[in-house]
């Protein structure tokens, strides 16, 4: 009897803070949806030949910019790839991502920024989704060029494997995030999948479905970029 309601209790402190979990995570992925929504939405946003070459999309909603001046906080969002051998797919259920402070520098204001990173090639996707990349060493990085098309950007920005924009306080720009780095949340995708999942199970495999709370984030790609006009080539 004893032993019971030791088990009792113990599981009756537990469940809280999983329920707790699984709401932060539901709510990050609301507040991607919203974050790529209206990012892409600017009249002079992210080109969009740029969204029909990228092979993932990284969201980062709200990163403090205290959190990486005094270390031992970073940013959480979540990533999608497009689905299939040649990445040429619908877009894939989210796998949880963090962002862990670099010297990157630039944020309006000191508030509150939104991240949307594009990966563009398959070398840079497989990397991110496998370990923790450092921006810049591990992977190439560059900001983002803005307007309805990319024909003025340098051969630098176009080479990179990673493109990366922000907005704060209404304003919407590229910048670079250079000495980042970006890594799966493993921990988050368990409390959000109830289950153990590997980031390339989540995206290669398609080991589980589309969350309810990822519809729109999800549905808002296929709709704004439904095939991949890169898809077998490396950039």
């Amino acid at each position: 009897m004893k032993k019971w309601l030791a088990t009792v209790l113990a599981l009756s402190l537990i469940a809280p803070a999983v329920l707790a979990d699984d709401r932060k995570e539901k709510e990050r992925l609301e507040n991607c949806g919203l974050v790529v929504q209206e990012i892409m939405d600017i009249p002079d946003d992210i080109p969009q030949g740029l969204v029909d070459k990228a092979y993932c999309v990284i969201v980062y909603p709200s990163v403090l910019k205290g959190a990486f001046i005094f270390g031992g906080s970073y940013g959480r969002g979540a990533m999608t790839c497009r689905t299939g051998e040649k990445f040429n797919g619908p877009w894939s259920a989210p796998t949880m991502m963090a962002l862990e402070g670099g010297s990157f520098g630039f944020q309006i204001g000191g508030q509150a920024t939104d991240f949307v990173l594009l990966v563009m090639n398959e070398r840079g996707a497989r990397a991110i989704l496998s370990s923790k990349v450092k921006l810049g060493a591990d992977a190439s990085a560059a900001a983002g060029p803005k307007g309805r098309n990319a024909e003025a950007s340098t051969d630098v920005t176009m080479r990179a494997e990673i493109l990366s924009y922000s907005r704060a306080r209404g304003l919407f720009a590229g910048i670079s995030l250079a000495g980042s780095t970006v890594r799966p949340d493993n921990r988050a995708n368990e409390s959000l999948y109830h289950k153990s999942l590997t980031s390339q199970e989540i995206v290669f495999k398609g080991a589980v479905p589309v969350p309810p709370s990822a519809q729109q984030f999800i549905s808002y790609l296929n709709k704004k970029s439904p095939k991949n006009q890169s898809s077998g080539k490396e950039i």
